[in-house]
């Protein structure tokens, strides 16, 4: 017997399954789990923070930041003047605002900066601020072209500082059991995989309210241009800049990074090796250049850490059913599923020997032929096993109280103060991001894409 079968038979027998005989499904009782962590958050030292990047993300970010006691937020720095004015509103009056994020980088009193800006200024402002002794927490995707990644990696590397990727999700309970759950073989041999994300609204599809103050008196356009092709001012690519391609990186740097993300760290996996997307503009004709449903496929090479399988993600922006999405591991004897909080798991597996009879050739071989063959399978199969099912699932949940993002920035802070590792470094946040990109190019120059995932470059 297997290890993994083993385990399979302790757990039932000690759970609360109620079980017919073997060889017909299972009946179980649905069995909800609460997770348990022994996370600290009751604080840390001393440690003064700065923003960069003030729009949806960025506020969120300092939000969670400043919920841990002892993190103190003195500064921040936006393009727009409406969203310092809203810093000193939402953090307190005497906090230093800016519309240039070098003044952040040369104050002596500041320890981290959390960089929440477009895509496009990422590596950049990030590489800058390690060079200038400051730590970095660093909104997904890591970079907004796959060429850029590796200068952030070896900044990393060159200045010692902790940086850490934006994709809280990888710090949350759920995946950390869906690794132990993984890891311990329940799943069997891993195939497939396949992760969505869809949504059914206009702030969903990045239709991002915009003010009526918005001009170029309160608005730096030329500096948020940055290296973007130069023109006129225009606030819908402003406040509206994952449509575009010149600052963003589209369904794919902002939603498959997150998917990536969560699937690393549960398979311990360094990524893809082959990408291909496709998809179009559906529904949001709004002068976006970017797609609003997109599916890609990924070849996964096998690795000490699992089997070669293939993953597909989609991203539908324009959903009947609804927002939602799903991630599921598939293995040949059970499937993970993550929606939302809660994790599923549910386990079938085959029997040991092939079948005869039901959608099969053995009708249509003559009576004293399937007499031969019955006498034949039982010769060669004489004590196959029978197929096991367990009809409904194990759910485990996160507990109310746990914050996901709040546990991300736990994770950077004692990290900067060395009593643990990020749990998203450069490299890790490389290569969550790459084979997003590489799908945004396998979509833009409609071929595709090898990625080595261990060398970190294009092939």
């Amino acid at each position: 017997m297997s290890q993994s079968r083993r385990n399979f038979v302790k757990t039932i027998a000690g759970s609360s399954f109620l079980a017919t005989a073997i060889g017909k499904d299972l009946l179980t009782t649905k069995k909800e789990i609460t997770l348990d962590y022994k996370a600290d958050f009751n604080g840390i030292e001393d440690m003064n923070i700065a923003g960069i990047g003030m729009g949806i993300m960025g506020f969120n970010n300092c939000r969670a930041a400043t919920s841990i006691k002892g993190v103190n937020l003195i500064a921040t720095c936006d393009l727009y003047q409406g969203r310092l004015d809203r810093s000193k509103e939402v953090f307190g009056k005497n906090i230093y605002t800016t519309r240039n994020y070098q003044e952040i980088l040369s104050r002596n009193d500041i320890n981290a900066v959390i960089i929440s800006t477009a895509d496009h200024w990422h590596n950049k402002i990030a590489i800058a601020a390690m060079n200038a002794g400051k730590h970095v927490y660093l909104e997904k995707p890591i970079v907004h072209h796959i060429e850029q990644g590796m200068s952030v990696v070896n900044a990393e590397k060159s200045t010692g500082k902790v940086v850490q990727i934006g994709s809280q999700g990888v710090s949350s309970l759920i995946y950390q059991k869906a690794k132990e759950i993984y890891k311990s073989g329940e799943l069997g041999k891993l195939v497939m995989a396949e992760a969505s994300f869809n949504r059914q609204s206009s702030n969903g599809a990045w239709q991002y309210s915009i003010p009526t103050d918005a001009s170029e008196e309160t608005i730096d356009w030329s500096r948020f241009l940055g290296d973007a092709p130069k023109i006129p001012f225009n606030k819908e690519h402003f406040f509206r800049w994952r449509n575009f391609q010149e600052y963003g990186t589209g369904v794919a740097g902002d939603l498959f990074v997150h998917l990536f993300s969560g699937m690393h760290v549960i398979l311990s996996s360094l990524g893809p090796n082959k990408i291909f997307a496709t998809g179009g503009l559906r529904y949001w004709n709004d002068g976006r250049n970017v797609p609003d449903v997109m599916l890609a496929v990924f070849d996964y090479p096998k690795t000490e850490s699992h089997e070669a399988f293939n993953l597909i993600l989609k991203v539908n922006f324009i959903d009947g059913g609804g927002e939602g999405g799903n991630f599921k591991l598939m293995g040949t004897e059970g499937v993970l599923e993550i929606v939302g909080n809660k994790l599923m798991l549910t386990k079938s597996k085959m029997s040991d020997s092939p079948t005869y009879g039901g959608w099969d050739s053995f009708d249509t071989f003559t009576e004293a032929q399937q007499k031969e063959y019955v006498k034949w399978f039982k010769a060669k199969y004489p004590n196959p096993s029978k197929p096991i099912k367990i009809a409904s699932k194990e759910v485990y949940k996160e507990p109310n109280n746990f914050d996901s993002h709040k546990a991300h920035y736990m994770n950077f802070f004692n990290a900067i103060m060395g009593k643990e590792k990020a749990i998203e470094n450069s490299s890790f946040g490389l290569r969550a991001a790459a084979p997003s990109l590489a799908a945004n190019k396998s979509y833009f120059e409609s071929r595709p894409i090898s990625w080595d995932p261990v060398n970190m470059k294009l092939v």
